[in-house]
């Protein structure tokens, strides 16, 4: 089979690698030049994410994955598109389209009769249909459901571990159609080989929903609750700190019960889903008051961490405070939506300066990110744990002389042996 996955970033790539593992024809489309290069070279281009570099070069070697940047011609070759760019948010949090909108153009200018489309992207309600679906008609002067298949088919997956999530997950797809629908059924049920789960309500697989809008929801529903659900447990996590309370032991013992499943508070709520998904759902339903009072919440704690740290010391100005970690989750090197740029800002407006270290980052990429990392250890202040890396379990807090206080905003640094009576710990943490 010929596939065309477009857009080979920290999703696309692997997943264009997998249809590659899989005896599949696959060429890669993508924008940057230095991308297309590297996956043509068998260079993976993002060094963290789990077995990606063993199979790219596998894959590039048999000739089974090839890299362009030209979409049009890519398209024009294959059976199948998958379309893995990224949607971003302006900042009225509304969603930018023009680099999907571009990359449809390009598939409606080159697409053939009876190639299948799929939008993995996360996108909000209608999309697929609304907006998608006419430019594709009109620029290919093909029908969808007759001439050509589209469908919206959510990722599921988490970078680091693609490979085994792809397998993990039941792949939900929604066509404009029902025979678009069964085209996304047949591709996804041939190109994937499920795990069994026996905790599922039926196997596991390709699950079909009853339209595209319904497979849009069900990657928003499922994000959106998680960034309530984790608003619900930093409200908790605030009241509790006020007056003393240890709120993981009593989330602990409320999820002892088979009904409640509430999420980890903590610093902040990163990454390229969490912190913006929920905002396409609002974009949809400017209505759902609950939503946009859980993304406030969030959007709240880094500034509510500091205000923590500022009441143990005193008066920030002048103050050198150093914060652990960068990246928006442990062992991922990236900063999409990181709680650490807001940790920053807020320890600029009260007069602090902020210093930043992170295993994953060299000291020239976090001075390129804006974050200073030069600093003398006897100079330090204060210190606010970010990002649990397992790395800063055997950091030596000792060569801070001045620190009295830790602002533990991933309730991640458990136990300090003597530094003990020097750490105060702000409980909270969120993955």
């Amino acid at each position: 089979m010929n596939i065309c996955v477009i857009g080979l970033g920290k999703i696309g790539l692997p997943l264009a690698v997998h249809f590659a593992k899989m005896g599949n024809s696959v060429i890669g489309a993508d924008i940057s030049k230095v991308t297309v290069n590297k996956v043509n070279a068998g260079q993976e281009p993002f060094p963290e994410e789990e077995n990606l570099q063993e199979f790219l070069k596998e894959v590039v070697d048999s000739h089974n994955l090839l890299a362009m940047t030209d979409n049009s011609a890519a398209v024009s070759k294959s059976e199948v598109i998958i379309v893995v760019v990224p949607l971003f948010v302006n900042t009225d949090a509304s969603p930018d389209f023009r680099a999907l909108d571009a990359v449809t153009r390009d598939i409606g200018k080159s697409i053939q009769r009876g190639t299948l489309v799929s939008y993995e992207t996360t996108l909000p309600i209608g999309t697929t249909r609304e907006r998608f679906l006419p430019v594709l008609e009109e620029l290919s002067g093909l029908i969808a459901g007759k001439d050509f298949n589209l469908v919206f088919s959510p990722e599921r997956v988490l970078t680091g571990r693609v490979f085994s999530d792809l397998q993990k997950y039941p792949k939900i797809v929604g066509g404009v159609s029902a025979s678009c629908a069964q085209a996304g059924f047949d591709f996804y049920s041939k190109v994937i080989e499920f795990d069994e789960r026996s905790d599922l309500p039926k196997p596991n697989g390709v699950w079909v929903m009853d339209s595209s809008e319904s497979a849009e929801f069900v990657k928003l529903a499922e994000t959106t609750y998680r960034d309530v659900n984790i608003g619900l447990a930093n409200q908790f996590s605030k009241f509790a700190i006020d007056r003393n309370l240890d709120i993981h032991a009593v989330i602990s013992a409320s999820n002892s019960q088979p009904y409640s499943h509430i999420h980890t508070p903590g610093i902040s709520v990163g990454g390229h889903c969490i912190p913006i998904y929920p905002q396409f759902y609002l974009w949809n339903d400017p209505a759902a008051t609950i939503v946009a009072a859980a993304r406030e919440v969030n959007k709240s704690m880094p500034a509510y961490y500091v205000s923590k740290l500022e009441e143990k010391i005193g008066n920030l100005n002048g103050k050198s405070i150093l914060v652990l970690g960068v990246s928006y989750r442990e062992k991922v090197k990236e900063t999409a939506f990181s709680g650490a740029f807001d940790v920053r800002d807020s320890l600029l407006s009260r007069g602090a300066k902020p210093y930043f270290i992170d295993p994953l980052y060299s000291q020239p990429e976090l001075m390129q990110l804006g974050f200073n990392s030069k600093f003398d250890d006897e100079d330090i202040d204060g210190v606010i744990l970010h990002t649990k890396h397992e790395e800063f379990l055997e950091y030596d807090f000792q060569k801070h002389s001045k620190v009295t206080i830790l602002i533990d905003g991933r309730n991640f640094l458990a136990d300090f042996g003597s530094l003990e009576p020097t750490i105060q710990k702000c409980e909270g943490r969120n993955d």
